[in-house]
């Protein structure tokens, strides 16, 4: 996926916007996940269980204009940041009629992937924006879905003017995938036991500089993640069991490519840590650990294909 490096700029810009408070007492966190019928989904951090108590009342907070303006000039100035660099480094010289390209196994599916992650984590960054300035939670989930998703589709039609890129149909619907599955964890909070990760390393071909791309497209270095919470998973009998700081995700990786489309996937199952279990909250705090999860970090790992084999770190 070539566009995943704009995803720091958005991170940059809503992390400016974000304010702080702390829930007084831990007590209501305690007391809900104490109950002892199973319930369809516990927040996960006492800065969760504040979010979800305030978002219940609409007339808690009024709408801070001057705060959505700043998002919004915000948004605006890091979007044309992204379209200078994209347009300096692929489009510029490179202008044809528009043309679509049905791409479906290039990169063995990995690129569609990163479409889908990094739709969702431009979202979930737009939403840091939309929640500082106090825009009720189902507003700030379709504003953040939907911007993100038409962001995606303008770089999308711009890459169908490129003359070695094209408008790519499988590009769009991962794009749209990653939207809807943001939107998706607002209506059916069951779904944020489910989160989308990352991890990268350099190959070798590209630390040597043999690569001829950049890091973006350096695919074999690539690793894209879903993490489940066990905690809430599990049946209570097990759940108990379970560390409410330990995560379980499922990766897939790709090596040896070809220019024909051809190479071999890699499955991988790891050890993950939900950062949402860090003892430090307030809205700057709950963005910065929001974010940290959208990351996989080195833990024990096995990969399970092609040739299963057990790691004592996996990145």
């Amino acid at each position: 996926m070539k566009h995943i490096f704009h995803l720091l700029i958005f991170l940059v810009v809503a992390n400016n916007f974000l304010s702080a408070q702390i829930l007084d007492s831990p007590s209501a966190l305690d007391s809900l996940n104490g109950r002892k019928e199973k319930i369809l989904y516990k927040p996960r951090s006492l800065a969760e269980l504040k979010y979800m108590i305030e978002k219940q009342d609409p007339l808690k907070q009024e709408l801070d204009y001057w705060m959505l303006g700043s998002v919004g000039t915000a948004i605006g100035a890091a979007a044309a940041a992204v379209h200078v660099v994209q347009y300096n480094a692929w489009w510029r010289d490179e202008k044809s009629k528009f043309r679509v390209v049905n791409d479906w196994n290039y990169a063995l599916w990995i690129d569609k992937i990163g479409h889908f992650y990094g739709t969702n984590l431009i979202a979930h960054v737009f939403s840091g924006g939309f929640e500082a300035a106090n825009m009720q939670a189902e507003e700030s989930a379709i504003w953040s879905a939907s911007l993100a998703f038409l962001f995606q589709m303008y770089v999308e039609i711009e890459d169908g003017f490129g003359q070695n890129w094209g408008f790519s149909p499988g590009d769009a619907l991962f794009d749209l995938g990653g939207a809807l599955f943001y939107l998706g964890q607002y209506y059916f909070p069951y779904l944020k036991n489910i989160q989308p990760k990352f991890s990268y390393i350099p190959t070798e071909e590209y630390r040597n500089g043999d690569h001829d791309g950049n890091f973006i497209d350096d695919y074999e270095g690539q690793i894209y993640w879903l993490g489940f919470r066990m905690k809430q998973i599990l049946p209570d009998d097990l759940s108990k069991y379970w560390p409410s700081f330990l995560m379980l995700s499922v990766g897939m990786g790709v090596s040896d490519l070809s220019g024909s489309g051809e190479g071999t996937r890699e499955f991988y199952l790891a050890l993950d840590i939900d950062w949402e279990q860090i003892p430090l909250y307030g809205g700057v705090w709950q963005f910065i650990k929001n974010t940290l999860n959208y990351f996989h970090f080195p833990m024990p790992g096995i990969r399970v294909t092609p040739n299963t084999a057990f790691f004592m770190i996996v990145f």
